[in-house]
């Protein structure tokens, strides 16, 4: 049975796809991660995420942003708060260039590829909880995207 994308491309030889289940990634940060992300190309995608990582740039907190700091960096998002979420950050990363093997595979310009599509999803949670400090229960999301 092949996997199931939330949207299918409109036109699939001139996308790809990628996909990652049960990632060990919190799902809020994620959802945070993949929303900045959204619409870019894939190259300013990969240098905004390296500047993430790297502290230059930050993730906006739009939804799940409770107990979030300030950040000047988020000033350019037109919000006030922000976070350098980096398992997430370089969650997205890896799928980003596993959808860019994908295109070249496929035979795809890589300069003009855009992430058309791109979705964080909670995954189920697992049966036997490890308890973390301070309310923190490890738990996963899937992620799957489209670069068009």
């Amino acid at each position: 049975m092949p996997a199931r994308y939330s949207i299918e491309p409109a036109n699939p030889t001139k996308s790809t796809k990628a996909r990652g289940s049960d990632l060990r990634v919190h799902y809020k940060n994620s959802r945070e991660t993949v929303a900045a992300v959204r619409g870019m190309t894939l190259k300013r995608a990969k240098q905004y995420l390296n500047a993430v990582l790297q502290h230059k740039e930050c993730v906006p907190f739009t939804i799940h942003k409770r107990g979030t700091g300030r950040t000047a960096q988020a000033r350019q998002w037109g919000v006030t708060q922000g976070r350098w979420p980096k398992r997430a950050v370089q969650a997205v990363l890896d799928l980003l260039a596993n959808a860019e093997a994908n295109a070249e595979t496929k035979g795809l310009d890589i300069d003009s590829l855009v992430v058309s599509h791109i979705a964080a999803h909670q995954a189920q949670r697992g049966r036997r909880r490890t308890y973390r400090a301070h309310g923190r229960i490890n738990h996963s999301c899937h992620l799957q995207l489209t670069l068009s």
